[in-house]
């Protein structure tokens, strides 16, 4: 498939279905479970059966790509030389490091935030100039510039999936409420529908407001780049600090080269014995967060026209995708660590440890990213000790993401602006099934 082969903009309502050995079977398994709610509704319980099918209902919306997945997943696939995507399989998916420690790693084999069309290497890069143009200075082949801004559509198959869970959450409710049981539930039902519903509006309206802030502002050239806020898509390149190499919880063996910002967290596996009301035992487990760290150091963006640097850890909000790796255990790094946990959680909790997990986010040399930062002029102590003339004005600049301007929210996220958007769905779809639930909850007072 060529670039030019695939349409960015979705239009008003796009049909779209799994395009993934996994996201089949739970198309499958979605739409049987939804057959046994219809089935069990007509023939036993109405409510059962309806809450039932609005279980397979939310797995076939949460299985439905957006509108743009499929075909940019095929665009990486043709675009990028078979040799890279060879490398990238190899080094990705499960192994099992100790089977008798039960210690795994995982590496995604799917990466919706990586480039899409190819990207220059590092061996192509300037280290002596790495403000100056790159080769004839012509945008990445993934810029804005060159292949526009693309336009999730309307509607998708997702609406119709999370509009029908959502009518169907209702009717269950209402169902509920109008048994003669429900005079003892009180508004209860009603409350709890919409005070999701609002919760769940509030978070869709955030993330549709990201969206629409991506698809209004123009992305500039880093040549070109002005003073003020301006959108910047390009591959990370090394700065002045260079990279690191993050040890995750201090741990030498889980170890990443090349890292720009980093975030990582430890987890334990806490279970404990629960009984309920009739005295039945059951085994509850959550992973609960242990600790974290974040850091990251200042870096070089650089879309093709030119470089300009990039102070990450001044932005408060960064969006590294999905995770780089995962180390999992069943046991902690140490025999003294594995006895602190044990007894902490069992002291503070009351609970067993029974798994480690260990994941790491961020962001490498070669990724790309998208920015929307304050753009400043550096000062003139850091431009004499760079050795820097003034003669490039992208030089001279900065990007910070501790100021926002006007409407506008600084943000840095891994990918470009056209593998960030692609994987959204436009803002009707995000707000469409919490405003139904929040206008339905609402509407069940009328049945008290």
């Amino acid at each position: 498939m060529a670039q030019h082969d695939m349409d960015f903009i979705g239009g008003g309502f796009k049909f779209t279905k799994p395009y993934t050995f996994v996201g089949w079977v739970l198309w499958i398994l979605g739409f049987l479970i939804v057959a046994a709610g219809v089935m069990m509704a007509a023939t036993s319980s109405g409510i059962g059966g309806l809450g039932i099918s609005v279980v397979g209902l939310m797995m076939l919306a949460i299985s439905t790509p957006s509108s743009l997945q499929e075909g940019l997943h095929n665009l990486r696939n043709t675009a990028i030389s078979p040799e890279e995507l060879a490398k990238k399989a190899e080094e990705s998916g499960y192994t099992v490091e100790n089977w008798f420690l039960q210690q795994s790693t995982l590496v995604p084999t799917n990466d919706p935030n990586d480039w899409i069309l190819p990207a220059p290497g590092p061996q192509s890069w300037n280290a002596n100039d790495p403000y100056g143009p790159h080769g004839d200075g012509t945008p990445l082949p993934e810029h804005p510039v060159k292949i526009g801004t693309p336009r999730p559509a309307t509607m998708t198959t997702f609406t119709v999936f999370s509009g029908l869970a959502t009518f169907g959450i209702l009717g269950a409710v209402g169902a509920i409420m109008s048994s003669p049981d429900g005079d003892e539930l009180g508004a209860t039902p009603a409350l709890v529908v919409a005070g999701v519903g609002l919760l769940l509006s509030l978070l869709a309206f955030a993330q549709a407001k990201r969206l629409r802030q991506m698809l209004d502002t123009p992305t500039s050239l880093v040549r070109s780049a002005p003073v003020g806020h301006p959108e910047l898509v390009g591959q990370v390149r090394p700065g002045t600090a260079g990279s690191m190499t993050v040890y995750v919880d201090g741990n030498q063996n889980m170890a990443m080269a090349n890292m720009i910002g980093f975030r990582w967290t430890y987890e334990q596996k806490q279970c404990r014995m629960v009984e309920d009301s009739e005295g039945n035992k059951r085994k509850e487990c959550d992973w609960v967060t242990v600790r974290s760290d974040s850091g990251g150091v200042p870096f070089t963006l650089h879309d093709g026209t030119g470089g300009i640097k990039v102070n990450l850890t001044s932005f408060k909000r960064t969006d590294y995708g999905q995770m780089l790796k995962r180390w999992d255990g069943a046991f902690a790094q140490t025999l003294g660590k594995q006895l602190m946990a044990s007894a902490v959680a069992g002291l503070l909790r009351g609970t067993t440890v029974e798994g480690h997990r260990w994941t790491l986010y961020g962001l490498r040399l070669g990724d790309p990213v998208y920015v929307l930062g304050a753009t400043k002029p550096k000062p003139a102590t850091e431009l004499q000790a760079e050795g820097l003339d003034g003669t490039l004005g992208n030089s001279t600049i900065e990007v910070w993401g501790n100021e926002d301007g006007t409407g506008m929210k600084c943000t840095l996220m891994r990918g470009t602006e056209l593998s960030n958007i692609g994987k959204s769905r436009s803002g009707f779809e995000m707000l469409l099934p919490p405003i139904l639930l929040l206008l339905g909850g609402i509407g069940l007072f009328g049945l008290m």
